[in-house]
């Protein structure tokens, strides 16, 4: 993914999580993956906030980003998977650090 396909993948984030009233923390964009953190209460799925964001995300991205499809390896944008992981009571300032220093280069 290039920086601006990132930047603009960011941007689609900050419109998308409001619309399912879950707080984007924080995200950081590389290559060849993306972390997000999001503050989404405890009745909420997990499994269609993610299938959500990946459908809208990935529509828009081809849209926009003619090119981006045939880069991709099958075309697809996200892989089917994706790691989920909760931080309890943790600092959420520490977590948006934690995740920004994330990109490589």
């Amino acid at each position: 993914m290039t920086r601006e396909a990132g930047d603009r993948l960011t941007q689609i984030l900050k419109e998308l999580c409001p619309k399912a009233d879950v707080e984007l923390v924080a995200t950081q964009n590389e290559v060849d993956r993306v972390h997000v953190v999001v503050r989404m209460k405890p009745n909420q799925q997990i499994s269609k906030l993610v299938n959500s964001l990946k459908g809208v995300t990935a529509r828009r991205l081809f849209q926009e980003f003619k090119w981006l499809k045939r880069r991709l390896s099958g075309g697809h944008l996200w892989s089917p998977s994706y790691f989920v992981v909760t931080v309890g009571g943790a600092p959420s300032g520490a977590i948006k650090k934690y995740v920004e220093s994330q990109r490589q280069g």
